[in-house]
């Protein structure tokens, strides 16, 4: 066990502990259903602050999942727009917001590869949203951050973001993902207007169309995990990361740790990568749960602590 690589296949920092603090307080974990005593974290999700939880857990690599989604931002900013406008003012100030969307998901691209830059062991993969850069636009963005800013893949996250995963916008990103060789590491769960934007389903045409794509389905389906595993048998180019859902077992929408462990096993735990979602959960908990996990050999587990990541996602 001390011997065994430790790698968190998904974190997620942020510029500042307020902006840290402003994404976890405005991003609700609901999936599962209630649980009490969820061991969550306290951390904003500074990069000083996950550099300390890395040594304290003995996590040697990360990988850096930039979450953005320019739904969210643009309705941020139409809230803030006076009803007082004239319509030709409202149309300048709409103009300026779309123009700020792109800019600011470019800008914190920009800073996650900055932050792997000055750290060696963290992966940045950076957001894609069809919202703000569609096709050709997002495709060009994506390959300017891998060839000139070394991204080494792409986070995705239709139920925040508001797009399907077989939305035909993705189609030239998922190219050049394939033609640059990078993975993409994609939220997969049920959203709130249960459009099934990203449960594990929705990969199915992505993952036909683009066998040679390597795709993590984060949190093994979440609140639709019963999915995952249909999704594993078709398609042998899907992983899966199961952080978050490990430390929902038990919850009315969750497996139990029991199930979760025979999940992993039915699928292949050579193709389940640890992750700790930080700041959501803290890292030494993270590697806890999952040593913990009934059904699975110790052998298996040490390969989900880190093996498994370097291997599916080349770091």
């Amino acid at each position: 066990m001390a011997d065994a690589i430790r790698v968190d296949s998904h974190v997620h920092l942020y510029r500042s502990t307020g902006e840290g603090i402003a994404e976890k307080e405005g991003y609700q974990v609901w999936e599962y259903g209630d649980k009490p005593n969820v061991c969550v974290s306290g951390c904003a999700g500074t990069v000083d602050e996950f550099l300390d939880a890395m040594a304290a857990a003995g996590v040697s690599k990360a990988v850096l999942v930039n979450l953005f989604s320019a739904h969210v931002t643009r309705e941020a900013a139409l809230e803030e727009l006076s009803p007082d406008l004239s319509r030709s003012r409202r149309d300048r100030a709409l103009a300026e917001i779309d123009e700020m969307v792109v800019e600011e998901m470019k800008a914190f691209n920009r800073w996650a590869c900055d932050v792997a830059q000055q750290h060696s062991s963290i992966a940045p993969f950076v957001a894609a949203d069809v919202n703000a850069l569609p096709a050709a636009a997002g495709a060009a963005h994506l390959k300017e951050l891998v060839t000139e800013h070394g991204a080494r893949g792409v986070k995705l996250h239709g139920a925040f973001q508001n797009f399907a995963m077989s939305d035909k916008r993705l189609w030239p990103i998922y190219s050049a993902c394939e033609t640059l060789e990078i993975p993409i590491i994609g939220h997969s769960g049920p959203d709130r207007g249960r459009a099934g934007f990203a449960e594990p389903q929705a990969f199915g045409r992505m993952l036909k169309d683009f066998p040679r794509l390597r795709v993590v389905l984060a949190h093994l389906g979440g609140g639709a995990w019963r999915q995952a595993l249909e999704i594993a048998e078709l398609y042998p180019n899907a992983y899966f990361d199961c952080c978050e859902i490990i430390e929902w077992t038990g919850a009315p929408y969750a497996p139990s740790a029991k199930q979760l462990g025979q999940l992993i096993r039915d699928i292949g735990p050579e193709r389940v990568m640890m992750g700790s979602d930080f700041p959501w959960y803290d890292l030494d908990h993270t590697v806890d749960r999952i040593m913990s996990l009934p059904v699975l050999s110790t052998e298996e587990k040490e390969g989900i602590l880190g093996a498994n990541a370097e291997r599916i996602l080349k770091l």
